[in-house]
């Protein structure tokens, strides 16, 4: 690794702007905002996928892969990312730091505690969760409905045991109610802290958020609890950007960590205008497949930002098609063309798809070891038929000079584009019924959606609140185009049942859940954190 401050002189960052954590991370300091500022931005680039399966796709490897090669064929490119959490780091994914010759580091520090932006998140969440308690102890002079009190609690693990909790137990503990844990990631303070534009806006995001209601069914917020002040002062630190390195020395920018399948899945907008000002293309990537991430980036992030995306790179991999095609995780390494062309269909989906944001498109076949010339030929056949360039990426081997024909694609994509003609899928004055049905059907591909009883009571709540227009966050599983994680392909047709709808008005957007999805996720039979050795020099092994 070269020192942090080697690799801030390279990108034109002096070291007055750093605030140093060590000799290989730092924060970036608002100073620099102000110097840079005035600069012209650079070419935002999106890093999506397919589907996610078992066998997993590279999207964060070729995020970075794909920068170092930039930067490789001679164009100033600087990664954004988001922050690792723990609960898949020693659940079921394991780190999130790229692999091979495509990584950040130092990738433990970066998979662990980092800068400790989760932990003042989870901090400032469960502040206002206390003092929520404590006000009704204390006398409830809000007239807070302990029954309809939304705001729960976070940790930043995957504890099933913690989703649904009883508070209050025993006498002298407040009062007893129903209330769950969520994910630090899932938590409305991630969302915030990842779509606000200073320390100003993040203050006033706080203020908005929902915690509850009154007896006489009126909104109570973060503010008027006074519990603004007290989180934003735990947030003061984590609201600036993280600047590490990828193996090759290639500037990145790490910071926030929400979800896909159950926030909107983007880094930063603070550091995404950062990477804007410091390089000449920025890559930066979207959770899981591009009908969750891709899809909150540019619906929310772009759209709240006032981002446009010049390119989308599609990350595939022959594995990933097979197994759309119906073949076994554990039969993958076998070729299957059959199967394999059955499973394009995914593939063709997703790229149709993000041509309705009007953004140009390539695909990077991430190349696996037992990758057949046959399989490939039938990947790149399938693009050609659809008229979308297409590369074979190799940066998980070879690091840059594995993503070079990958860059000199993205580079004629980006030469032939003159002005992005990029716009979000649905309009601002649509209500969040209708926003829901036209995302269901379009990017989904379903035929109808079907609300619950208590989804049809969270419609008629907002639509008394006067929040119908806001945008919405689908809550939904990343494994499938539909909600049921079994219904691979592209299918078409389903429905897709809406559980609830929970308000994030901080983060300015309604959450939507479907079918079985939950926002504390579990450990899996065989954790990764078991795989985790620590040697007698204080080493990490295993954290893959």
């Amino acid at each position: 690794m070269r020192l942090i401050t080697e690799v801030a002189s390279a990108a034109g960052i002096s070291e007055e702007h750093l605030e140093l954590y060590g000799k290989y991370k730092s924060k970036l300091s608002p100073s620099l905002w102000d110097e840079l500022k005035h600069k012209p931005d650079g070419k935002l680039v999106l890093v999506t996928a397919v589907n996610p399966t078992p066998a997993g796709e590279g999207k964060t490897l070729t995020t970075i892969g794909l920068s170092q090669a930039m930067n490789a064929a001679g164009v100033k490119t600087v990664a954004a990312l988001r922050e690792p959490s723990l609960g898949p780091c020693l659940g079921m994914k394991g780190g999130a730091t790229g692999g091979g010759k495509a990584q950040i580091v130092p990738a433990d520090e970066i998979n662990l505690h980092f800068t400790g932006d989760i932990h003042a998140v989870t901090s400032a969440h469960n502040l206002l969760s206390a003092m929520i308690d404590n006000h009704i102890f204390q006398g409830n002079a809000l007239g807070l409905d302990p029954q309809r009190i939304v705001w729960k609690r976070v940790m930043d693990m995957n504890d099933r045991s913690l989703r649904n909790i009883v508070t209050g137990l025993g006498d002298g503990n407040g009062t007893v109610r129903e209330s769950g844990f969520q994910i630090t990631t899932a938590s409305e303070i991630m969302a915030v802290l990842c779509l606000c534009d200073n320390l100003a806006d993040l203050k006033r995001r706080l203020s908005r958020m929902l915690i509850g209601y009154d007896q006489l069914g009126a909104p109570v917020t973060a503010k008027d609890i006074g519990a603004v002040e007290a989180m934003t002062a735990l947030l003061k630190e984590a609201v600036k950007p993280n600047l590490v390195q990828t193996l090759e020395g290639t500037p990145v920018i790490v910071h926030g960590g929400p979800f896909a399948n159950i926030a909107h899945g983007c880094s930063s907008v603070i550091g995404t205008r950062y990477a804007l000002k410091l390089g000449d293309v920025v890559i930066t990537e979207a959770g899981f497949g591009a009908d969750l991430g891709a899809e909150k980036f540019m619906d929310i992030k772009c759209r709240q930002a006032g981002l446009t995306p010049a390119a989308a790179v599609l990350v595939v991999t022959v594995k990933s098609l097979k197994y759309n095609g119906g073949v076994r995780k554990d039969e993958l390494h076998t070729e299957n063309r059959t199967a394999l062309l059955s499973g394009i269909s995914n593939m063709e989906r997703h790229i149709e798809n993000l041509g309705k944001f009007g953004v140009p498109v390539l695909v990077a076949v991430n190349h696996f070891e037992g990758d057949t010339p046959g399989e490939i030929n039938d990947v790149l056949d399938a693009c050609r038929r659809l008229g979308v360039p297409a590369a074979i990426s190799k940066v998980w081997a070879e690091g840059s000079a594995g993503g070079l024909e990958v860059a000199e694609e993205l580079k004629k994509l980006l030469e032939q584009t003159e002005r992005s003609e990029y716009a979000p899928l649905y309009e601002d004055n649509l209500d969040i019924q209708a926003k829901i049905q036209k995302i269901v059907t379009e990017i989904y591909r379903g035929a109808d959606v079907v609300f619950s009883p208590a989804a049809k009571r969270s419609l008629n709540s907002i639509e008394k609140l006067g929040l119908q227009k806001l945008q919405v966050c689908m809550a939904k599983t990343p494994y499938s185009f539909s909600d049921q994680p079994r219904l691979l392909g592209a299918p078409e047709g389903f429905t897709v049942g809406v559980r609830d709808i929970t308000l994030s008005l901080g983060a300015g957007f309604a959450v939507v859940i479907t079918g079985n999805m939950v926002t504390m996720p579990g450990l899996p039979a065989k954790p990764a954190a078991e795989g985790l050795h620590v040697d007698e020099d204080g080493v990490i092994f295993g954290l893959e």
